[in-house]
């Protein structure tokens, strides 16, 4: 026995100086909290809400300071500052992605949100341009938008004021906006296979927010364990098995001089590229791609419109504020318009306060540094991960007073009118931002401002008695499950 504790001593001393060479033999990474062997800070961090974790070690080592994942350093950036300065002052040196295991094993580099270097580049630039290209950020695209939210207010009337929950109702407006993009189609609400693709949308988003998938994240060879994680991946086997044969009517139909979508517009750019073997563009790559533009465009739109609604409920007086600007403003007898955002600074507010406050994505998706860099007065070796605290910015006390409150004054100056914040980043900054970022603001201006011209929004209990707090709070920001009653106005 008194063999075995010395071998482990020996152990953990050797494990602990290999960490600490790893952080000062190749660089100086910024302090932090000592890690333990093999399962470095994990112990010290709540993996149910790391985001809190984080707030509270930045007051201990600083806006920059280094954590372990298991045996892998992340260096943490805490605030608007040190935000900024990385991400946008130093965009190019910080615009790989990090680590993301759970997700690597089925976009194996591919795609948008999980590449780095010459694919991203190529990929996202590519990407951007199809979708402006498309309309996006244009008036073809709130067209599209404004006849989604025209079914959606009709699906509402159906309800006949009854409960119901509105998770896989919010769900249909973003999704089906996509699809037009995707695939030039849409599909009706009730479809079978459409409402199983929001299922699979809710599901992931949900496992990649639990512990599990952060203890996943920081020791992959849990990959051969039972565990929430097996249900992700056969999700996205769905998914893909839908997109391939979405692929396949395509280039069935495809007219090379006349593309209708965005599959039409890749697949021509692969028959392009087909002698260039180092070619981006391969089936794969647009599996992968159109999956990145799903799982992004549908899901985070729609858990934020379905968080708003339940704020609303809450803080009854501040939607029938909203109410009284869409009927000055709008009227009842036509569709709410981009234009007349202009018009209406308190729902402009109230768009934003939702954004800030829910705080869907906490602290980012990992980036990871591009070669090594000097930063402030530490040196960050090629290829070390950052994570990126949204939170310190949108929760910013100086900025936000009283930032756990909702409250829409927060973007608004003394006159009543809206105010911008340098803070306001809820799809993160730079080179890294999110790529969809337009087509989400016009949708959750438009979803929300259409819902309150037709309906008030009537709780199942007092609103007082409504619990807004999150169930999970991990990659993403999960809202409890709640019911509600849409009146006719």
């Amino acid at each position: 026995m008194d063999l075995f504790i010395v071998l482990a001593i020996c152990l953990s001393c050797l494990i602990l100086f290999s960490l600490w060479n790893a952080s000062y033999g190749k660089g100086k990474l910024p302090p932090g909290p000592t890690p333990l062997p093999i399962v470095g800070n994990i112990l010290q961090l709540n993996t149910k809400n790391i985001s809190k974790s984080i707030s509270m070690l930045a007051k201990d080592y600083g806006p920059v300071f280094t954590l372990y994942f298991g045996m892998k350093p992340i260096v943490v950036l805490h605030g608007l500052k040190a935000v900024t300065e990385a991400l946008i002052d130093r965009g190019e040196e910080f615009s790989d992605r990090g680590s993301f295991p759970v997700v690597e094993k089925v976009s194996q580099g591919l795609g948008i949100v999980f590449s780095s270097g010459k694919m991203w580049k190529h990929t996202r630039r590519f990407s951007l341009m199809v979708l402006r290209n498309m309309g996006m950020g244009k008036k073809t695209i709130e067209d599209r938008i404004q006849e989604e939210a025209l079914c959606l207010v009709e699906l509402l009337r159906k309800t006949n004021a009854s409960p119901c929950d509105p998770t896989s109702i919010l769900s249909s407006v973003p999704c089906n906006v996509i699809c037009s993009v995707i695939f030039q189609t849409r599909f009706d609400y009730s479809d079978p296979t459409f409402q199983a693709l929001i299922k699979y949308f809710h599901e992931n988003l949900e496992i990649v927010s639990t512990p599990w998938i952060q203890l996943y994240n920081a020791f992959p060879l849990l990959h051969y364990l039972p565990g929430c994680h097996k249900d992700f991946f056969k999700n996205i086997s769905y998914q893909k098995e839908f997109i391939l044969e979405k692929i396949k009517e395509h280039q069935e139909s495809l007219d090379i001089s006349n593309p209708r979508d965005f599959i039409d517009y890749f697949l021509i750019k692969m028959e392009k590229e087909k002698h260039n073997k180092e070619s981006e563009f391969t089936m794969d790559n647009l599996v992968i791609t159109i999956w990145d533009m799903f799982s992004a465009g549908t899901e985070t739109t729609s858990t934020t419109m379905r968080y708003g609604l339940l704020l609303l409920l809450k803080h009854p007086e501040i939607a029938a504020k909203v109410q009284e600007e869409i009927n000055h403003v709008v009227g009842r007898h036509r569709s709410p318009c981009m234009q007349d955002r202009s018009h209406m600074p308190y729902t402009d507010a109230v768009v934003h306060e939702i954004q800030r406050y829910i705080d869907l994505v906490p602290t980012s998706l990992p980036h990871a540094v591009t070669q090594d860099i000097q930063f402030r007065e530490f040196l960050i070796p090629k290829g070390t991960d950052v994570l990126i605290h949204l939170s310190s910015v949108l929760h910013d006390e100086k900025e936000f007073p009283n930032p756990e409150q909702f409250d829409p004054g927060h973007f608004l100056d003394e006159s009543g009118n809206f105010k911008k914040s340098d803070y306001f980043m809820p799809f993160s900054a730079g080179k890294r931002i999110c790529a969809g970022e337009s087509l989400a603001r016009m949708e959750l201006f438009l979803i929300l401002t259409s819902i309150l011209q037709n309906f008030t929004l009537k709780p199942l209990v007092d609103p007082k008695d409504l619990d807004i707090t999150p169930i999970k709070k991990g990659v993403g920001t999960i809202p409890p499950f709640y019911e509600l009653c849409f009146i006719p106005v």
